[in-house]
């Protein structure tokens, strides 16, 4: 139903709770009077703007729980999907929307509203929609170039105006306020009428009005839960907080990886978009990275050792205080650069001559471990790529 995090709801049960919340949401629509025509063609004479401050309160009410839930950390902002927009298939379908709310008192969701609750004009109403999209996917060839022209992508509204995202919440709440208080004097100039506002009333539209205001407020001017984890990050990296995190040099990582590969997994957070190389059966994930939710299995598994490797040792440190505050229960850093680790063990240089006894098994150590990844690194390397076809002529048959 939504990107959170972590998640929250099976898509097993999509589709189940799309259906109960599409049931409320047809009944607050009726409720509201939004099966009436009369009611919502109210919104172009101005005598009834209903209309207008449902969708303003819709609005508001999902942008700032969006906010909200962003801020706290349990919806993902980067996994919302966005419209592309294509600009003349936004104008002119907006004509033809609006021409037919006008003409019909309905739009697609109120006429199947007022269908529930047997109205005959949305009947013919919903007939008239379902023969539009019929013919629109007929003559879609026909129109494809139109309905694609001028795709600007997904751009986001508080971004073209070069502002913050609580800072165009705060601003759209504003316009949704002066909204409310604008069309009703308008409403009631256009009927004739004075609204008389009680002192019980005066208070819940002061707290409606100011709520939305002081959580988008606070909100700003609070840290997020994200800034708050990479702050805490830098400040035991500063202090060198490493508690509960072990260490690994080259020959230990070169050891386990020889008998017991099996049990680590090595993840490399240089901070590039790609490896040319690396240390054998290491993954790459980039440190700004490694917090995303496609990655927390790894990082939060329980049947493997993750060694943070990087070509600067600070972004491995920082990588596995990173893992450990998301949920790593046993983080490794390899206390060298990966050029380090292959300069040493791909490049074995012999002993000098006299060498005592503990620089020639050094050495030895170093040249299985040579042989050793070095297969192990071809054999990676080569389930990595697609399997060669070879084209053979067929022989034999009758000439």
């Amino acid at each position: 139903m939504a990107p959170l995090v972590p998640d929250m709801i099976s898509p097993e049960f999509d589709f189940v709770i799309a259906f109960i919340m599409g049931i409320g949401f047809g009944y607050v629509l009726e409720q509201a009077g939004f099966s009436s025509t009369r009611k919502l063609v109210g919104l172009f004479y101005g005598y009834d703007f209903t209309v207008l401050k449902v969708f303003f309160t819709a609005g508001v009410t999902a942008m700032i729980g969006v906010l909200f839930f962003g801020h706290i950390g349990l919806l993902n902002l980067e996994m919302i999907y966005i419209n592309p927009m294509f600009v003349w298939s936004a104008v002119i379908g907006g004509l033809i929307m609006g021409a037919g709310f006008i003409m019909g008192g309905f739009c697609p969701g109120t006429s199947l509203c007022a269908l529930a609750v047997g109205r005959i004009d949305a009947l013919f109403f919903i007939i008239g929609s379902v023969g539009g999209i019929l013919l629109f996917t007929e003559f879609y060839p026909a129109f494809e170039e139109l309905y694609k022209a001028w795709n600007i992508g997904a751009p986001k509204i508080n971004d073209v105006l070069g502002m913050s995202e609580e800072a165009f919440g705060l601003l759209l709440t504003l316009v949704a306020i002066g909204a409310f208080v604008g069309t009703s004097w308008i409403q009631d100039k256009v009927k004739g009428e004075t609204t008389v506002i009680t002192a019980s009333l005066k208070r819940n539209y002061t707290i409606a009005a100011v709520a939305p205001v002081l959580i988008i407020l606070l909100i700003w001017i609070t840290p997020s839960k994200e800034e708050r984890l990479l702050s805490t990050v830098e400040s035991r990296f500063e202090n060198n907080d490493f508690e509960g995190i072990r260490t690994m040099n080259i020959d230990k990582l070169a050891f386990e990886l020889m008998y017991h590969a099996h049990l680590y997994n090595v993840i490399d957070v240089t901070e590039t978009d790609s490896l040319p190389e690396s240390i054998p059966t290491s993954m790459h994930i980039k440190l700004s990275e490694l917090r995303k939710p496609q990655f927390l299995n790894i990082i939060k598994q329980q049947y493997k050792t993750n060694v943070f490797v990087s070509s600067n040792k600070a972004t491995a440190e920082k990588a596995a205080i990173l893992a450990e505050e998301i949920g790593d229960k046993n983080p490794v850093i390899f206390t060298e650069t990966v050029s380090n680790f292959r300069t040493l063990i791909f490049s074995v240089e012999a002993p000098p001559k006299g060498a005592n006894k503990a620089m020639i098994d050094q050495y030895r150590f170093y040249m299985n471990a040579n042989i050793h990844l070095k297969k192990m690194e071809e054999r990676l390397k080569n389930l990595m790529e697609p399997p060669k076809k070879e084209v053979r002529k067929a022989k034999g048959g009758c000439a």
